[in-house]
């Protein structure tokens, strides 16, 4: 019933979104879109009897650019993370996403970026996008690098992509641990449970020091601060 009612609400949202969306896009308006987005996504928590501890937050810088990674344990991850993340968050998703209607249309507007995960040239398109984005515009990205949620709840080996965006943009990885959603809203099933998550924001990881040649040490790092929080 609560996610019925969510879907309901969400429904008359994006009927909204589409008369905001055919005014702000010859403006160029983008800030307005996404603090509507994110009001959106605050009503979720308590529509769905989900409770929220955030930790860490002060680290953020919200004047730089930063890209977020965080471990990926349900659908939930990405609205909570978009939500609580304090700036202006950009995502790079599967393509697929952008297909929705109005929705699509919106989240290119605003800096999204889709990616091709089928092919290593699509991949790489979406990371030249978000870098030059993120260079010209500011932007910050959120980015699971484990590419798809856990199945069982344990982390997966993290992609390169990523990675590769942190060192072509110069942007620092802010490394986030959420814990809880697993729990909640498993891979297969339609209705989270009520509940309590818990989100760990870790100190910004300089990326200067790192190339291509070193990329794996990065990815340990980043991937074992992430990890250590899910035992805190």
């Amino acid at each position: 019933m609560r996610t019925i009612l969510l879907v309901l609400i969400y429904s008359v949202l994006i009927v909204i979104l589409a008369v905001l969306l055919l005014i702000a896009w010859p403006l160029g308006l983008r800030s307005p879109l996404l603090r509507i987005a994110k009001w959106a996504m605050s009503l979720a928590p308590p529509v769905l009897g989900i409770k929220v501890k955030t930790v860490g937050r002060e680290w953020i810088d919200k004047r730089k650019p930063y890209i977020f990674m965080s471990n990926h344990l349900s659908f939930l991850d990405g609205p909570l993370l978009f939500l609580l993340i304090p700036q202006a968050i950009r995502v790079i998703l599967k393509k697929e996403v952008f297909r929705i209607p109005v929705v699509g249309q919106g989240m290119r507007f605003v800096g999204f970026v889709p990616v091709d995960r089928r092919h290593i040239r699509g991949g790489k398109k979406s990371i030249d996008r978000a870098a030059r984005l993120m260079r010209e515009r500011g932007y910050s990205y959120l980015i699971f690098p484990e590419g798809t949620r856990s199945r069982d709840g344990l982390t997966q080996a993290f992609k390169r992509g990523g990675f590769f965006l942190a060192l072509e943009s110069g942007a620092a990885i802010v490394p986030i641990t959420i814990r809880g959603t697993y729990e909640l809203m498993p891979r297969g099933t339609i209705f989270p449970r009520r509940g309590r998550v818990d989100v760990l924001f870790h100190r910004p990881v300089p990326v200067d020091r790192f190339s291509p040649n070193s990329m794996q040490t990065l990815i340990d790092r980043v991937k074992d601060t992430i990890v250590s929080g899910l035992s805190a």
